[in-house]
């Protein structure tokens, strides 16, 4: 491979795997609010946000790292008592003092924000509008969790938002799209198993924290799925797994305060392409560098597949990061480029369907279907069993049927959306 290819490919990762603390949609939310208010100078007396659907349903019902609460107004709090943007996706790790201050501002402030949904042509977009007296400040995050696209004071912008490099975005236009290569699974393939070993093992950093946030999350966070698992895996690998992985989802989603790495925007993602491929690797005694080149694998071919299905979607993001998961599992079994490709087309016609509604605690539940789902996929493929092309989303070549479910992702999910928020909205 092309020393320039490899370079892109490593920036690729670096942009799209970086670390987060709590759900990326509120920490998104409250980036946008905290820059508003920064632009504004000083505290806000009313406070508007306009949010796409994807992200109003991805940010009501998820724990807020360290407040025991969930949903948007307790995020928007503390960014307005604590924000600082420059921390980006890591805003809302404050102090536990801060967090106390924040939620006394939005028990007496609480009339102050009003949160509604805007129709936009991209799925993440986020407007706040906070005014104060006769000054308004408007701060607009549109296509990354952390890009801005607009920032102004009284109608003048404050910031050149066109300044801002917007790599590896996965669903803006051409025109703001840096990153030019056309991926596909044999350069995924390609990179994680022959690039210097040297240049990979940054992707190593994501275990350290990861793991920590399972280890806190098998004390028994949200639903408490990992933890029930393990105390019932009975020491088989494979449930031993997938319970530890679940564990980091359960402490995540409930608000622990521990920060992950997320994958695509994504922490559950993240946690999902980081902790299956190295604690399967670890039981199966592979080595440091296969272990490495799995835990790539597995992120980049995730990244390639999601940025197909767009950075927020109807479709449930554990999709695309348990068909990475599969194919870190093929690799580790010393499967070859072919049987990760069977086991790809296995997971698409086995997980097409799961549908996101909304970020929550019980989102581990979804991931253990995905993880369970690529232990069962790569077991066929190094097998040499693989569904028929003329089944479903498959099709012969490996590349169109990843296309084939990007396609239902992005544009056939829209419906599904509209009918979820539908429904998460006027529950009885």
């Amino acid at each position: 491979m092309e020393e320039s290819i490899r370079k892109q490919l490593r920036e690729l990762l670096q942009q799209e795997v970086v670390l987060a603390t709590g759900c990326t949609e509120p920490g998104a939310v409250a980036l946008c609010v905290a820059k508003a208010c920064e632009t504004l100078g000083r505290e806000p007396e009313k406070i508007e946000l306009l949010l796409s659907k994807n992200v109003f349903k991805n940010a009501m019902g998820v724990g807020i790292p360290g407040t025991g609460m969930i949903g948007l107004p307790i995020a928007v709090a503390i960014a307005v008592v604590a924000g600082d943007s420059s921390r980006q996706l890591e805003v809302l790790t404050v102090p536990q003092d801060k967090v106390e201050k924040a939620k006394q501002w939005l028990a007496n402030n609480g009339s102050r924000i009003n949160i509604g949904v805007k129709e936009s042509g991209d799925k993440l977009y986020i407007e706040c509008i906070c005014k104060s007296g006769s000054d308004t400040a408007i701060a607009i995050i549109c296509y990354k969790h952390t890009h801005f696209i607009h920032v102004s004071l009284n109608g003048k912008e404050t910031e050149d938002c066109s300044a801002q490099p917007l790599n590896a975005a996965s669903e803006v236009p051409e025109s703001h799209d840096n990153f030019d290569l056309q991926l596909t699974a044999r350069m995924v393939y390609d990179y994680a198993t022959t690039s210097p070993i040297e240049e990979l093992e940054f992707i190593r950093e994501t275990v350290k924290y990861n793991d920590a946030a399972a280890t806190e999350g098998l004390k028994g966070y949200g639903l408490k799925t990992g933890k029930i698992l393990m105390e019932n895996a009975a020491g088989d690998i494979v449930h031993t797994v997938v319970a530890r992985t679940v564990a980091a989802s359960d402490a995540r989603m409930d608000g622990c305060t521990f920060p992950v790495y997320s994958n695509s925007g994504s922490g559950n993602q993240g946690i999902a392409c980081t902790l299956p491929v190295y604690n399967y690797g670890k039981a199966k005694n592979c080595t440091d560098e296969q272990i490495t080149r799995a835990l790539v694998l597995n992120h980049l071919m995730s990244i390639y597949i999601k940025r197909g299905i767009g950075r927020l979607s109807a479709l449930c993001g554990l999709v695309n990061a348990s068909i990475g998961v599969t194919c870190g599992i093929v690799y580790l079994h010393g499967g070859c480029f072919e049987q990760m490709c069977y086991a790809i087309k296995n997971m698409i016609n086995t997980l097409a369907g799961m549908v996101c509604d909304g970020a929550k605690p019980s989102c581990a539940l979804k991931m253990s279907t995905g993880l369970y789902s690529a232990f069962v996929s790569a077991e066929l493929a190094y097998h040499d069993c693989v569904v028929d092309a003329t089944d479903g989303l498959s099709e012969s070549d490996v590349d169109c049927s990843i296309r084939n479910l990007g396609r239902l992702g992005h544009d056939g999910m829209d419906l599904v959306d509209d009918t979820v928020l539908d429904i998460l909205t006027h529950k009885q």
